[in-house]
């Protein structure tokens, strides 16, 4: 098997297994950034398409450096349309992190957009994720299920009612709680306000799949590990560069 192919089915086993799991956003649309960040040691890397300017020729070039580097790559979408989630999985990424699924409706699209058959995902066989046809069309139908996730982002009032409902639609295999658009959602300006903290709690105890949200660098995960969430996306390497340059500045500045 090809180790990049093991790379993405050990993603996804873990993911499924509920093990925990610590990866970083990569803001910045660039091979090598991806590159180092991957060799830092994290269980996966999130390319954030929907907040930077990722376009489709940075996205195949980042999801390659790495995958090189043995670290499973998911990529959080713009919009959860067919055509991203195609880019995406043909240049073979673990998964697809979709931001705004409020409905079961919505849930069950995207399944479709990530699965082949009649009026699903269109089929090419010359892709990285097929291994450049290193596979047959049977072997990569019959890999592929084992090879990709797809993360709901629950950040809307609206998906927050329902989350239980699109957690367990087949195929869906993790809800990502948005707590800055759920604040906003809910009229508030903090992610620490009662409301914000009670739904995020109840999201992430969701028993139908696995869950996870994003916290600062320096955040407490424990309460959120305790209510049952095992994906964290902790900080970016914007944050890492920024917490690191101030460090060397306070240290200067203590020598002077």
């Amino acid at each position: 098997m090809s180790p990049f192919a093991m790379t993405n089915q050990t993603f996804r086993t873990r993911l499924s297994n509920k093990e925990p799991l610590l990866g970083a956003f990569v803001k910045t649309p660039h091979p090598i950034v991806t590159e180092v960040m991957a060799g830092a040691g994290y269980d996966f890397l999130v390319l954030d398409a929907e907040h930077a300017p990722f376009d489709r020729g940075t996205l195949d070039a980042c999801i390659f450096a790495g995958r090189a580097m043995g670290c499973a790559m998911v990529v959080r979408v713009p919009v959860g349309t067919p055509e991203w989630v195609s880019i995406v999985l043909d240049s073979g990424a673990a998964g697809v992190m979709v931001p705004h699924v409020n409905t079961v409706e919505d849930a069950q699209g995207l399944v479709r957009s990530m699965r082949y058959g009649p009026e699903m995902r269109g089929f090419a066989g010359t892709t990285r994720a097929a291994l450049y046809a290193d596979r047959s069309m049977t072997e990569h139908l019959g890999a592929t299920p084992n090879e990709v996730v797809l993360i709901a982002q629950i950040e809307d009032p609206s998906g927050a009612t329902d989350f239980a409902s699109i957690a367990a639609v087949d195929g869906v295999d993790a809800l990502f709680v948005g707590r800055a658009d759920l604040a906003v959602g809910l009229g508030v300006n903090d992610f620490f306000a009662p409301e914000v903290v009670d739904l995020t709690t109840k999201i992430l105890g969701a028993a139908q799949a696995a869950t996870g949200l994003y916290c600062a660098p320096d955040e407490d995960i424990s309460p959120f590990s305790s209510a049952g969430a095992s994906l964290f996306v902790i900080g970016s390497e914007h944050s890492a560069i920024r917490a690191t340059a101030a460090a060397h500045k306070r240290r200067v500045v203590k020598l002077k």
